[in-house]
């Protein structure tokens, strides 16, 4: 079965419906903390710090976050 339409837009470290998600689960024990789904097409090449903010979900293994990118040029 393809994947729905949204889906085909979205980026992701994963291939789409990856049985056991394998890539997510070496990348988060390898200590790596993964963001997906951002909308950067609009920012300037440029050095900044990224900080994200996800929500407390109790029982849940992922959350919708807040991002914000704060540029380093001076």
């Amino acid at each position: 079965m393809p994947a729905p339409t949204w889906t085909r837009r979205r980026i992701s470290c994963e291939a789409y419906n990856a049985p056991g998600d394998p890539v997510h689960h070496a990348l988060l024990a390898a200590g790596v903390i993964i963001v997906e789904n951002l909308a950067l097409a609009g920012v300037a090449p440029g050095a900044y710090e990224l900080t994200c903010l996800p929500l407390p979900i109790a029982g849940c293994d992922g959350a919708p976050a807040r991002v914000v990118l704060v540029t380093s040029d001076p």
